[in-house]
């Protein structure tokens, strides 16, 4: 990223239990502030740069998740937030899911453990967008 550029954040959740989702969105809350930096959540992955991702993917869900990685701009960061977003976890092998956010697109952060505290992606974002 471009030096005193702030990412805007997607959120996708691929198919979680939502326990790593309220964290994300805890992380995103007053108690934290991220907008007084300027990080925003937004609605359409044309305006975003981080697309945060919870859950194993489905596949269902794949060819939505490889679609909305497509359309963000460049340059784009991918953070991959609970064990099961890293590596399918509890659901690795069932029929309908193809394992963590890396087996559809590239992730650049991986946040392991589930569910994570919102101060584990706090620290997260800065170093999504250093690479």
């Amino acid at each position: 990223m471009v030096a005193g550029v702030v990412p805007w954040l997607l959120h996708f959740n691929s198919g979680s239990c939502n326990g790593c989702d309220i964290e994300v969105i805890a992380a995103l809350m007053p108690r934290f502030d991220p907008e007084r930096f300027g990080v925003l959540l937004k609605g359409t992955p044309r305006h975003a740069d981080v697309l945060v991702c919870t859950g194993p993917v489905t596949r269902q869900q794949a060819p939505r998740l490889k679609r909305i990685y497509e359309q963000m701009a460049e340059p784009k960061f991918v953070i991959a937030v609970g064990s099961c977003a890293c590596s399918g976890e509890v659901y690795r092998g069932c029929y309908n899911v193809l394992n963590g956010i890396d087996a559809v697109i590239p992730v650049d952060v991986y946040i392991p453990a589930a569910p994570r505290g919102p101060m584990r992606l706090s620290t997260a974002l800065p170093s999504s967008w250093r690479r």
